[in-house]
């Protein structure tokens, strides 16, 4: 991914000490604003890995969230100097960003796309356990599949992404309210959809 090095502004200051503790990502911007080339690096291995599992997760495509994931960064760099504090996040932003594109994707294709297979148990002492492990995690991520896409877009946001209510109701642009009932409306669909495998249950989010 090319970045243009800038000269540093003279402009730059300091970011508060409250900005800062709002949001962390604050002071990184600020460095990328005036030209610090290094600071882009420190974004990345902030926030790469993660974003890089949603549009996976999303798209069923390592290859495809390669692409997600570069032209979202390229807009955070485009996006780093106009940056105000005070509002979202930049890594809500972010978050926005890559659903948005996974999404535009999802459309470009006209088909439904498999979710990436779900965490299997740490513990997989027999060959048997493994299996049992897979196909546990086969029927989830099939009846994930099948939910609407905002209520599997929310369970995601909060159940593999770790966000908060609060910052996942930011991302998808709904009240806290709101995503609460997705939420709840996904588990419980989860749940009707694998009634008639009740081991399955052991891998509902909670």
């Amino acid at each position: 991914m090319a970045i243009t090095v800038r000269e540093p502004s003279s402009h730059w200051m300091p970011v508060a000490a409250s900005a800062a503790e709002s949001d962390p990502d604050l002071p990184v911007l600020q460095r990328i604003a005036g030209g610090d080339a290094a600071a882009c690096s420190v974004l990345l291995d902030r926030h790469l890995a993660r974003l890089h599992a949603l549009a996976t997760r999303m798209l069923g495509s390592a290859e495809d969230a390669d692409e997600v994931c570069q032209d979202a960064f390229v807009r955070a760099w485009r996006q780093a100097p106009h940056w105000k504090s005070g509002g979202a996040r930049f890594s809500t932003w972010l978050h926005q960003v890559v659903l948005n594109l996974s999404r535009d994707r999802l459309r470009s294709r006209r088909a439904t796309v498999p979710l990436e297979q779900l965490p299997e148990g740490a513990h997989e002492d027999t060959p048997e356990h493994a299996q049992g492990q897979r196909d546990r995690s086969l029927m989830i991520r099939r009846a994930m599949e099948q939910l609407p896409a905002r209520q599997r877009e929310a369970l995601l946001l909060c159940h593999f992404q770790g966000l908060t209510n609060i910052e996942a109701a930011a991302v998808l642009a709904v009240s806290v309210d709101a995503l609460e009932s997705l939420l709840a409306r996904a588990r419980r669909g989860l749940r009707d959809l694998l009634q008639g495998g009740t081991e399955a249950y052991s891998g509902v989010p909670q």
